[in-house]
């Protein structure tokens, strides 16, 4: 297992005083996909653009993890992703299907069978910044892929893709999910 995200969120206390409201652990933490799967560490969402700011309400409120943000709105998560085991390999497209419903998203998943180039290929409508903080995966795209390390940042600009854990430990990754809309050529 590797070491909880810590959470710390800001406030405002009855005199408008900034203060510190939480401190602690990331409060929903949820592995996907079973043993082979990564694990989520749900840190934030906002529900709107621009984003209510007000005194101390707190998060809004979820059922479970949903792989994008809500709509008009942001996410920021951690994953923790296991180093890739031979499951994937010999995935069916209905099992990375149904990967992907664990979090809402069963439509997202791109793997077609033998031509796929990843069992979690899949592609959403939203903007995603990605930043490794330790370990590395590949960065997997219909055309060309390419690995990324502690400190890289990748725009995810509603591409189909995958990651894939090569190495032999976890890789922590932090997203940040911003509500998008597809161009009319880009809709499926």
């Amino acid at each position: 297992m590797t070491n909880p995200v810590r959470r710390v969120v800001t406030g405002h206390d009855a005199s408008g005083r900034a203060i510190i409201q939480e401190d602690g652990p990331a409060p929903r933490v949820q592995r996907i996909g079973g043993a082979i799967g990564p694990l989520f560490h749900e840190i934030w969402n906002t529900q709107a653009t621009p984003a209510p700011i007000d005194a101390a309400s707190g998060e809004p409120p979820e059922d479970g993890i949903k792989l994008a943000p809500p709509k008009g709105g942001t996410r920021i998560r951690v994953l923790d992703i296991p180093p890739e085991s031979d499951e994937l390999s010999t995935m069916s497209p209905e099992e990375a299907q149904a990967h992907f419903a664990e979090v809402g998203a069963g439509d997202a998943s791109a793997h077609t069978g033998a031509g796929s180039r990843h069992a979690m290929m899949h592609r959403t409508e939203t903007i995603d910044y990605g930043i490794v903080l330790e370990g590395e995966l590949v960065l997997i795209m219909d055309e060309g892929e390419t690995t990324v390390r502690a400190g890289d940042i990748v725009i995810q600009r509603g591409t189909n893709h995958g990651w894939s854990n090569r190495s032999d430990r976890i890789c922590r990754i932090a997203f940040i999910l911003i509500d998008g809309a597809f161009d009319a050529d880009l809709k499926r």
